[in-house]
């Protein structure tokens, strides 16, 4: 006998499309009514399960972590809604991962590559320039279609931010990636990294702190999306409290970056540029914050509707996921309120359903 959900409420297909009348039948959506009663009826605004574009399952503070510590990170995601992952570098192997039809989906993007003592340690490949491009190589073929760069990170000897790789080092490196059929993605806090970037043919930038009115058009050119990771960028002012004593002018141009966060992202998106959510939990940020991240968004001055859409409909479709339409599978999340109006209800859902089981 089938399993089917009836979702008695309003399903919003796309940021402006609504419609009425949705089942899961043995975790498959359709828009037909089965012949058969449902075995539950779920009401409330029904949308696709979130997406955090930019989330780290297997990595703490220190590097990688334990196989439990893992579950429960993609757990925490999952029970907040999260149901689609695109991994933004672990030096776990999460296959496993992908495995479990209780966890969120995940898209896999290797483990970080950065310049040798210039990371976190133990967290990413940390290499020369001479070894970037066959380590992307590796990482294109080893992961699931992503490839994440360290564009830059605090040059001690010149006391701050710095690009990690030469700038033509990073343009053979993305050639790289792209003939092995991956995207790149890198890490850019400074406003000389994104230029460089950009020059190289990168797919996405990630946090896009040093984002100057120079760089909007071209990233709206060249189709370049940005994930601001505003949960995290708000540990600024921390870093820079800290690393004042050191290295001030380090400190300085962090707090700077932090200051114009929200401007940065309004100014992009009014612009036209794509942009999606992304928590960065793993290591400082606790995972489960994707409604976090949405509400920094709205803060920032973007819409509900743009919101959502940053973390669902136009989000699953950058990353080639389903959302709700015949056939596809039965991840959503049900809100109490129609989110479009009221962006808070995000954080309280109602129901979640991975795989056509509900979770909650």
């Amino acid at each position: 006998m089938a399993h089917i959900i009836e979702f008695s409420g309003t399903v919003l297909v796309a940021a402006d499309a609504e419609r009425q009348g949705l089942w899961s039948v043995d975790g498959v959506l359709t828009f037909q009514r089965p012949l058969a009663s449902p075995d539950k009826v779920l009401d409330g605004w029904v949308l696709p399960g979130f997406v955090d574009a930019h989330c780290h399952i297997g990595l703490g503070a220190g590097g990688a972590v334990d196989e439990a510590t893992t579950l429960a990170q993609a757990e925490a995601d999952r029970d907040a809604g999260t149901l689609l992952i695109r991994d933004a570098g672990s030096p776990t192997d999460t296959r496993w991962v992908q495995q479990r039809h209780d966890l969120p989906r995940l898209i896999r993007a290797g483990r970080h590559i950065a310049r040798s003592r210039r990371y976190l340690r133990g967290l990413g490949h940390e290499i020369e320039p001479g070894d970037l491009v066959e380590t992307v190589r590796k990482e294109a073929r080893d992961g699931d279609g992503w490839v994440k760069l360290v564009g830059d990170w605090i040059d001690r000897d010149a006391g701050d931010l710095a690009a990690s790789f030469p700038a033509d080092v990073v343009r053979d490196a993305i050639a790289a990636a792209h003939d092995e059929g991956a995207r790149v993605t890198a890490h850019c806090f400074a406003e000389d990294t994104i230029e460089d970037m950009l020059d190289a043919g990168i797919d996405c930038i990630e946090h896009a702190t040093g984002l100057l009115p120079r760089h909007i058009p071209r990233l709206v050119e060249q189709s370049v999306p940005i994930v601001p990771t505003l949960v995290n960028i708000a540990t600024f002012p921390d870093i820079a409290a800290q690393a004042a004593p050191k290295f001030p002018d380090y400190a300085d141009h962090m707090t700077r970056l932090w200051q114009r966060r929200r401007e940065r992202v309004l100014e992009a998106f009014e612009a036209g540029v794509a942009i999606y959510a992304g928590t960065d939990a793993g290591s400082v940020i606790r995972h489960g914050r994707i409604a976090d991240e949405m509400r920094e968004l709205h803060d920032a001055g973007l819409p509900p509707a743009a919101v959502l859409d940053a973390a669902c409909w136009r989000a699953r479709k950058w990353l080639g996921a389903e959302g709700i339409s015949e056939g596809a599978s039965a991840d959503v999340v049900v809100c109490h309120e129609d989110p479009r109006r009221q962006i808070g209800t995000v954080a309280d859902l109602k129901h979640i359903v991975l795989r056509g089981e509900v979770v909650r």
